[in-house]
């Protein structure tokens, strides 16, 4: 996505454009499903010096925004995409942690409909499956010796 259009979003989103903004986006663009942590070394490897703590801001600002959704799939850091607003879910390589979006399992959000709401309005539904991708499918088992 062009600068330009993510700075009409971070306005329309009712943020300021700001340098770090532009580079936290501009990498979650490029690396879906990245950690606070590898959005910040990107960033600086990318874009130049920016703190820690302004790419956790970013981030936290952005998600309030709704312009980024944070997951956090079961041991693992939180991690940050910008696609946003479709109730898509995910695969997780319960290996190496690889993370990718697979389309709503059913419908339209929130796709999957508890039996009892609880009295809750329901309007979205997280599912995550878990596996191997196809890289780690092709590592040898590891040999577990047995003790004497």
């Amino acid at each position: 996505m062009a600068a330009e259009d993510v700075a009409l979003r971070l306005r329309d989103a009712g943020l300021r454009v700001t340098a770090p903004r532009l580079a936290v986006l501009d990498v979650l663009a490029e690396n879906p499903h990245s950690t606070a942590d590898t959005v910040a070394s990107l960033v600086r490897a990318t874009h130049g010096r920016v703190s820690t703590q302004a790419v956790y801001d970013v981030l936290a600002a952005c998600t309030t925004a709704g312009m980024l959704r944070r997951i956090e799939p079961a041991g693992s850091a939180a991690r940050y995409e910008t696609r946003t607003g479709d109730n898509h879910h995910h695969l997780v390589c319960r290996l190496c942690g690889r993370t990718t979006d697979v389309d709503c399992v059913v419908g339209s959000p929130p796709c999957l409909v508890p039996g009892n709401t609880a009295g809750y309005l329901v309007d979205e539904a997280e599912v995550v499956f878990w596996g191997l991708c196809p890289d780690c499918q092709r590592i040898p088992p590891r040999v577990v010796k047995e003790s004497p």
